[in-house]
């Protein structure tokens, strides 16, 4: 590093030793000082078409590498821009720093270009929001963000970035960049005492269950999951979804889980997707082991289920809970393997006439057909990716698709990111084979982002599930209020998505019937290039999972 250096120089280089080789960034005036500090340090640059894309990106980095993703925003209408995006990430734990730009201190209260109260407007949907006050500090406060994003339960953290902080010159700038041990946090990790005290309650239990949250999905919590459950003789579930226990990815869970006896919720709040642990959801009488690691939550849970259902509380991170509850000695009994057992076979449930389900109305494709092609498309890939985001047809995929990794739009509820998860997905894994299943509604958020696609040859296949409806919203009114007052879902039928991404230079089919659907994703997979499979499909309701009702025969 040169002797003299800016502000934009130390951010760049503190990224640098902290690990981060990626920014997904949308370019603006007050940040160009960071994008020509960034050749120096070299870092990549990923440049959409939407700031709120550039978090979705930062946000599925995340997941994928465990290491927290950049976001690169200008400031005023760009930090708006991306505000949004960073609910999706709070929600599913996931790690990324949003640095935005900012108007010059120095200028601040006196109408300067483009200034917002920023920090103010993200702190809501960040675990820490501030601005950088000089560029001698800089360095901290990066390392200060990636500590804060990776640490406990992990989440989004924003950094505004104030022009002139980015243009002033320092002398000694090299004495400003903290080392590589700065940016990561001490794991908080359960005693043995309290690992022993946890897994004698297990064993004393006739129904126990571990329960986790978004933290320990992906391919890593799969295998703390594994691990976890095989160690203990305790089956153990990760709820992601906003549906929760009526997650079609949990199959019939939601049919056993009123037999547990006592709940181990690792990084898990009995939240809304649990019914707050109420009945007829959970039994009445049912114990409760709470371990989390943020002590507010922790204490918000106690409240929830009410004290004298909480045997032990412990503050510790999910992933250590789980490895050091993993690593002690014990011995499964089998009455836990039977309850284990159960709950296993509850959620790998699905209904046997799912197998051949097709459309009964022509000129379609029914989901489950969809669903069968696209996880012969993963099985037969060597590093399959897949990502699901949308409505009802989301449920479907969510219900019969499955690869080593995934990528939901999480606890949020929200849709839209789809399409800046696959192509993060790209990024972060070169040779993946990524398919993105996604509703129509949910394709429009970020369509023009194909064209980012192209520009830094990001291949994936997006699925798109094309009822010409916002379905989701039009079953409640269908449920709520009957169809004569169904009004302001509708889409147009003919819309053709595929052909706005073959404009942006990428693949593109519409597809009509079930029949046709394997061949057309093969296709777009060999394309070798961002490609839009826009499938005709029955406008249904999303699953709902039961064995009580399978006697029934009804799938959804």
């Amino acid at each position: 590093m040169a002797a003299k250096s800016r502000g934009a120089d130390i951010l760049a280089r503190a990224l640098a030793v902290a690990g981060a080789r990626q920014l997904f960034s949308l370019s603006g005036n007050q940040i160009m000082p960071v994008y020509d500090a960034a050749i120096d340090a070299s870092l990549s640059i990923t440049h959409v078409r939407h700031e709120g894309a550039a978090v979705h990106m930062a946000d599925a980095w995340g997941r994928l590498t465990g290491e927290p993703g950049i976001a690169l925003l200008t400031g005023g209408p760009g930090h708006a821009n991306g505000i949004g995006a960073l609910y999706t990430a709070l929600a599913s734990e996931s790690p990324l720093v949003m640095l935005s730009g900012h108007a010059p201190l120095n200028q601040l209260g006196r109408g300067a270009f483009q200034e917002m109260a920023q920090a103010g407007m993200a702190a809501p949907v960040t675990k820490a929001s501030f601005t950088a006050r000089s560029a001698e500090s800089l360095g901290d406060d990066i390392a200060r963000a990636m500590r804060l994003a990776r640490s406990g339960r992990p989440g989004p953290v924003h950094l505004s970035l104030p022009f002139d902080v980015l243009e002033h010159t320092v002398a000694n700038a090299s004495a400003c960049v903290p080392n590589a041990d700065a940016f990561h946090a001490p794991p908080q990790t359960l005693s043995p005492y309290q690992v022993e005290a946890v897994r004698h309650a297990l064993a004393q239990a006739r129904c126990p269950l571990i329960v986790t949250g978004p933290q320990l999905s992906g391919a890593r919590g799969q295998v703390l999951r594994d691990q976890l459950g095989a160690a203990t003789g305790v089956a153990v579930v990760c709820m992601e979804s906003p549906r929760g226990i009526a997650d079609p990815c949990l199959g019939a869970f939601g049919d056993v889980l009123p037999e547990a006896d006592l709940i181990v919720l690792i990084g898990k709040q009995p939240d809304y997707t649990l019914r707050f642990a109420q009945p007829p959801a959970v039994n009445a009488q049912c114990k409760f082991i709470v371990i989390d690691a943020d002590i507010a939550v922790l204490r918000q849970s106690i409240a929830t289920l009410k004290a004298e259902r909480v045997l032990l509380h412990y503050v510790a991170d999910a992933p250590a809970a789980a490895q050091g509850l993993a690593a002690a000695d014990g011995k499964n009994d089998s009455k836990i393997n039977r309850y284990k057992q159960d709950v296993l076979e509850a959620v790998a449930y699905r209904p046997a006439a799912w197998r051949t389900q097709t459309a009964t109305s022509p000129g379609t494709a029914h989901a489950l057909e969809i669903g069968r092609a696209v996880q012969k498309i993963l099985d037969d890939a060597d590093d399959p990716i897949l990502v699901i985001d949308g409505g009802e047809f989301g449920q479907w995929a969510q219900a019969c698709i499955s690869a080593p990794t995934r990528i939901i739009n999480g606890p949020a509820g929200s849709i839209g990111s789809a399409i800046p998860f696959a192509m993060a997905a790209r990024v972060a894994r070169p040779n993946a084979t990524v398919v993105a299943v996604l509703g129509d509604g949910t394709f429009g958020f970020h369509m023009a982002e194909f064209d980012t696609a192209v520009r830094h040859a990001l291949p994936f296949v997006a699925v798109v599930g094309n009822d010409a409806c916002w379905n989701a919203e039009y079953q409640i009114q269908l449920r709520t209020y009957g169809k004569d007052r169904a009004a302001g879902c509708e889409l147009l039928p003919q819309t053709g998505y595929e052909k706005a991404v073959v404009a942006l230079g990428g693949h593109g089919e519409r597809v009509t019937s079930g029949a046709d659907v394997p061949w057309a994703l093969q296709r777009a997979v060999k394309s070798k290039l961002p490609a839009c499979v826009n499938i005709m499909i029955e406008r249904n309701p999303a699953p709902t999972v039961s064995r009580v009702a399978a006697a029934g025969g009804s799938a959804h």
